[in-house]
């Protein structure tokens, strides 16, 4: 847990939720710790009055991947999420159904860190949602994208697919390595055509990359999972803005399907028919909101998207000795057997959308996928 500064929270609770509001409690929300940007997300309750206290920051002793970045363009940028509730650019998808909690104060604290105080959102959260739910959110979030189209800000992220999947290496050397797929784990959940597939993936990810760099493009949210997602009773309330920017049509959506079965809110069985209604929802919304290109690019994208996990499988071949499994957040323990069953599945359905990507490239006039001899 991130540790609060307990005498700078209460000066902000009084000049936030206003004085006289009872004693203010706190506990620590479900976040990244990990992440150099994310200083801390809790939750505050003061008398009758809840909000959302998240601190964004950029002097986290964090390296790697996951620190903080200074350049605005940057995937990781550190303050990018207070530039996108106060330039108003959270409300932009709003009248299509997707709406960002409520800002109610943009802090700017003494030691150069930002205290965003965002409302605090009591809907049901995506992880329970049926896959009706799923599916009207996935129409929500086309009629939005259909009618904004792309947006151009200083701060919005640019290249975030390559520069996100860039810096994750761990694993990567055992995708050739014979005893790393014999390990009881994978060798029990993960198909046989799998280490075939998972290695032509890695082989062509810059063909991948290029892609989708290519397609057209949208405002995109670029962290779309069910953990960041609420109902409201009018349509869906969309968390976590920091990775905010440009994208490829479908690329959303190819982030979003994948991760219900990764993180094992739905079954990986279900994923082919709940993926292709999804599909199809998108598209209506897309055209409802305006858009008027042609479908195959939109497939493309959702298929292409595939690559945001070439660095998953190695990091399964890298994680499959450990004896605890933890969750996302590290909170609680979760089945290493129904993790890799579940996974080993859902990552061979991501190999048929990069098969499906690499035969519809050609068609729409994009250079041919490399050779799948390796």
């Amino acid at each position: 847990m991130t540790e609060l500064d307990i005498d700078v929270v209460a000066a902000e609770v009084v000049e936030v939720l206003g004085p006289g509001t009872g004693l203010a409690f706190a506990s620590s929300l479900t976040h990244n710790p990990g992440n150099g940007v994310t200083g801390g997300v809790w939750s505050i309750t003061s008398g009758e009055r809840r909000a959302v206290l998240k601190v964004l920051t950029r002097t986290k002793d964090v390296t790697g991947p996951w620190a903080a970045s200074d350049d605005p363009r940057h995937w990781n940028y550190w303050r990018r999420e207070a530039d996108v509730y106060t330039s108003g650019l959270a409300r932009a998808w709003q009248p299509y159904g997707i709406r960002a909690p409520r800002l109610i104060a943009c802090v700017e604290r003494a030691d150069g860190d930002v205290a965003l105080w965002l409302e605090r959102v009591e809907g049901k959260p995506a992880e329970r949602w049926s896959i009706d739910a799923h599916v009207r959110h996935a129409h929500r979030l086309g009629a939005a994208q259909g009618a904004v189209g792309a947006l151009d800000e200083p701060w919005l992220s640019r290249r975030f697919l390559r520069e996100y999947i860039g810096g994750k290496t761990v694993g990567l050397e055992l995708l050739d390595d014979d005893e790393a797929w014999r390990q009881p784990l994978v060798r029990d959940h993960f198909p046989a055509e799998l280490r075939r597939d998972m290695v032509r993936l890695h082989h062509d990810r810059e063909w991948f990359l290029q892609i989708m760099e290519s397609l057209p493009r949208a405002f995109s949210h670029l962290d779309q999972w069910p953990a960041n997602v609420r109902a409201d009773g009018r349509g869906s309330v969309l968390l976590d803005w920091a990775f905010a920017g440009d994208g490829a049509l479908g690329e959303d959506l190819g982030n979003y399907l994948p991760d219900s079965v990764f993180d094992l809110f739905l079954p990986a069985a279900r994923l082919p028919r709940y993926a292709a209604a999804a599909y199809h929802a998108y598209l209506e919304g897309l055209r409802a909101g305006g858009w008027r290109g042609d479908d195959r690019l939109v497939r493309l994208g959702v298929c292409a998207s595939a690559v945001k996990y070439d660095w998953l499988t190695a990091l399964m071949l890298a994680r499959a000795g450990e004896e605890r499994q933890l969750d996302y957040g590290g909170g609680r323990e979760v089945s290493a057997q129904r993790r890799y069953r579940e996974r080993g599945l859902a990552l061979t359905f991501l190999a048929e959308w990069a098969e499906e990507a690499r035969e519809l490239a050609p068609r729409l006039g994009f250079p041919e996928a490399p050779s799948a001899s390796l």
